[in-house]
């Protein structure tokens, strides 16, 4: 399956004053396109050309880094977008998903500080992640583009702690970016949607 960019969710400028219309500029149509570009050259003659995203990602995993590279940051980055509204964060979740958090992670403060310490404790370029594995949720961080896929889980959100994902809007303070993702920008509805996907 041939890799395509797919459109922002909303205008540029619509995530503004919490992320830029420069910095999505810069991510989506710069840094996103070229894991579109150089996945789909490193697909063809990989024999996974056929496979939908999910399966190039696991079975590239530990066998071909350069494609499975481009395959997680392109997989990673669609679903970026969606995990992200004008308007986002709050702690209002949909029910289900609130009782999993309070079950599985402590409660919505718990949560929170927890996947944040996770982006700021992920050092260098990767992620912190939201998955649901084994039944329950957790909270992770990886690597450059690994994600929940090749480690058992199904990711329900994700945060981008690249500097490209950043360093526009906050220069060098990673902490107040995630601060400021996490509280204004997430799109818990989308983030339910999965869960409930992946739960049932």
């Amino acid at each position: 399956m041939a890799f395509e960019l797919p459109e922002l969710p909303y205008a540029k400028d619509a995530l503004a004053p919490y992320m830029s219309a420069e910095t999505l500029e810069f991510h989506h149509d710069k840094h996103h396109q070229a894991y579109v570009t150089n996945g789909n050259k490193l697909l063809e003659g990989s024999g996974l050309e056929g496979k939908s995203l999910e399966e190039i990602v696991k079975e590239s995993y530990g066998k071909n880094a350069g494609l499975f590279n481009n395959a997680g940051q392109h997989y990673n980055h669609i679903h970026f977008w969606k995990w992200m509204k004008p308007n986002g964060g709050g702690k209002s979740l949909p029910g289900a998903l609130q009782k999993a958090v309070d079950s599985d992670l402590g409660g919505f403060d718990k949560f929170r500080e927890d996947f944040l310490a996770a982006g700021l404790g992920q050092f260098g370029s990767g992620w912190a992640w939201l998955s649901f594995k084994d039944g329950k949720l957790e909270v992770t961080k990886t690597p450059n583009g690994e994600n929940p896929l090749v480690h058992g889980g199904t990711p329900l959100l994700g945060v981008d702690v690249w500097e490209h994902s950043y360093y526009i809007d906050y220069r060098n303070a990673r902490p107040k970016y995630l601060e400021a993702w996490f509280d204004n920008l997430v799109n818990w509805d989308y983030v339910a949607e999965l869960f409930e996907k992946a739960s049932k």
